[in-house]
This record gives C-alpha cells, sequence and structure tokens, in this order.
C-alpha cells in the first residue's frame, strides 16, 4: 500500500469519528495513539509522520528558532498534509464530517494554520499548546468549526498571550472557541485528556 505521501498509521475503530493524531518536535506515528484511544476509544486513529527532519527529530513544518517559524514552509506543508488527509479519506473511507484533529504542540500548530488557510478537512480540531503559527493572512471564514485549545499557564514555550491571540483569529472568523487553561507547563497532562473527553462528548 503507498504511504499516500505521508509515513502513516490507520487504525480503524468501531465509531465514524476519525482522530488525525498530529505528534510534536520529535514524536512519530506511534506517538499519539495513547492519547487518542484515551480521548476516544472508539474512534479510528490516522496518524501521520511529519516529514521536516530537525536535528534527526520530525516535525511538520521548518523553524528558524524556538517558537519563531518559517511561514513560506509552514504553508507548503500545511496544504501539503491537507493533500495527504484528503488521499487518505479516500484510501481509508474516512468520513470528513466526523474527523477531528487532535495535534500536540508542533503538531496543534500545523493543525491550526491548516484552519487558517482554509485548508482543514476537519470540522472539529482539538489544539494542545498551540500558538499562533502564521502572520499578516486572511481567515478564512471559520463558522461552524468547533475548535478546542488546551494550553499551560506555565509553559515556557508558549505565552498565554499568544495563545490568547490564537483563540481570538478563530472566534474572530467565526468558529466556536474553547480555550482551556490549565496549570501546566508544555508537557500534556491527565487533565488536558480529560478536558479533550468531555469538550467531544458534547
Amino acid at each position: 500500500m503507498s504511504d499516500l505521501g505521508f509515513i502513516h498509521r490507520f487504525v480503524r475503530g468501531k465509531s465514524e469519528r476519525t482522530l488525525l493524531l498530529l505528534h510534536g518536535t520529535g514524536g512519530n506515528e506511534d506517538d499519539l495513539i495513547e492519547l487518542g484511544r484515551a480521548i476516544d476509544p472508539d474512534a479510528s486513529l490516522l496518524s501521520p509522520r511529519g516529514k521536516i527532519l530537525e536535528h534527526g527529530a520530525p516535525r511538520f513544518f521548518r523553524r528558524l528558532a524556538e517558537g519563531v517559524f518559517d511561514e513560506e514552509d509552514v504553508v507548503k506543508r500545511a496544504h501539503e498534509l491537507a493533500q495527504f488527509v484528503e488521499d487518505a479519506a479516500n484510501e481509508y473511507k474516512i468520513d470528513n464530517d466526523h474527523l477531528v484533529a487532535v495535534g500536540y504542540s508542533n503538531g496543534a500548530n500545523i493543525a491550526a494554520a491548516m484552519l487558517l488557510l482554509g485548508r482543514a478537512k476537519f470540522p472539529s480540531a482539538i489544539l494542545f499548546r498551540a500558538m499562533v503559527p502564521l502572520s499578516n493572512i486572511a481567515i478564512p471564514s471559520l463558522a461552524g468549526r468547533r475548535i478546542l485549545m488546551c494550553n499551560g499557564r506555565s509553559d515556557p514555550i508558549i505565552p498565554l498571550p499568544n495563545a490568547e491571540r490564537l483563540a481570538q483569529l478563530f472566534q474572530s472568523a467565526g468558529a466556536e472557541i474553547d480555550l482551556e487553561v490549565l496549570p501546566a507547563g508544555h508537557e500534556l497532562s491527565p487533565r488536558d485528556v480529560a478536558a479533550a473527553r468531555e469538550w467531544l462528548a458534547r
């Protein structure tokens, strides 16, 4: 079987929902499988590996420094990943109406970029530790999209005002946005999983 342009895993579930799992820096296609199962035990799981290597660590796009992104590459990679999602939906018979992006850190940022560029096939997204991935772009209407952001109050990598700015961008574009500020740093916590489960069950 073709890798559809990305090394990836697909795990068939019992429900109509599919979670698009997007790992953080240094992760791979296996990294968020356990998280996906914890969030929704019945969902199918689609988990691609980022193509960019930073000192051997897979990522979904290049960065120039911590928190400073190569925005030209962000745009290119967001379109590339969107094409993979489209091809995978055809290959695995995924219903895009029940597709939920679940991204952590770098994975959350590429999912946010896909939304802001109008390239997201998913109507819902759970973004753990996301920040603003692009500046000075015309954001399309995101009416009808549901987005949960979970950020840490003491995250040393993502200042809370940056996360709040991203939430405001989503809201201004018409998305239904929930921003959960948790007593955590950059790493995921049980509170993140609980918040995601509760949000999905609404």
